[in-house]
């Protein structure tokens, strides 16, 4: 009786090879924590040997920061939208934190926050990304004060409102229960519209007529 063929190991391309490692790294910093990715946690999950992520990584910390901006990058790519009314775009973007849908991202900025104490090249990477998200979010308030949505003369200044109310509000995601006042719930609504020099309650109605509709979807 003729042998089955052998089965061929395709060998990847380095890029490709360490795109996958990368991939891997930020979904456990996503679902455990930065602390918990270890060359031979992401070898298990690839199958293959934890030489080989040395081989790309031969310090672990390097493949830590990766993943932190890894996930970083793709929440400022799905939370900042590129184009639309100012407004709207803002409120998809408070849409998400209040919904619970930045939750995981909320976390992992907390633990990144932690562990820059100890490590001076993740601080360097975290304050680049925080750089990179404040420009995303003036560029939209920007939009808004041309457009005459949002009647303030600081678009940066209202940015760095902004983003403390989201980072306040973040410190509490590791907490159980979760927060069931309104004025906690609703902090980084309520901040936005003070920041942008909108009436009460302005981000609060459009925020929830974001979460409706994307429900309708």
């Amino acid at each position: 009786m003729a042998s089955s063929p052998a089965a061929v190991r395709t060998r990847k391309r380095p890029e490709e090879r360490r795109e996958e490692i990368v991939s891997q790294a930020a979904a456990i910093a996503l679902e455990s924590g930065l602390e918990r990715i270890t060359l031979r946690a992401v070898a298990e999950r690839l199958g293959v040997r934890p030489g080989l992520i040395t081989h790309y990584f031969p310090a672990a910390e390097d493949l830590v920061i990766e993943a932190f901006v890894r996930a970083a990058v793709r929440e400022r790519d799905q939370f900042f939208p590129a184009s639309g009314d100012p407004l709207d775009r803002v409120a998809h973007f408070i849409a998400h934190v209040e919904s619970g849908a930045s939750t995981p991202l909320a976390r992992l900025w907390l633990n990144a926050r932690h562990l820059a104490r100890f490590s001076p090249a993740l601080d360097a990477a975290l304050r680049e990304q925080d750089a990179l998200d404040r420009a995303r979010l003036v560029e939209i308030v920007e939009d808004g004060m041309h457009a005459g949505r949002f009647p303030i003369d600081d678009a940066e200044a209202a940015c760095v409102r902004i983003l403390i109310a989201v980072d306040g509000s973040g410190s509490y995601v590791n907490s159980a229960p979760a927060a069931t006042h309104p004025a906690q719930q609703h902090v980084v609504a309520d901040m936005t519209d003070w920041a942008l020099g909108l009436q009460a309650a302005t981000m609060r109605t459009a925020v929830a007529a974001r979460v409706a509709s994307n429900a309708d979807r």
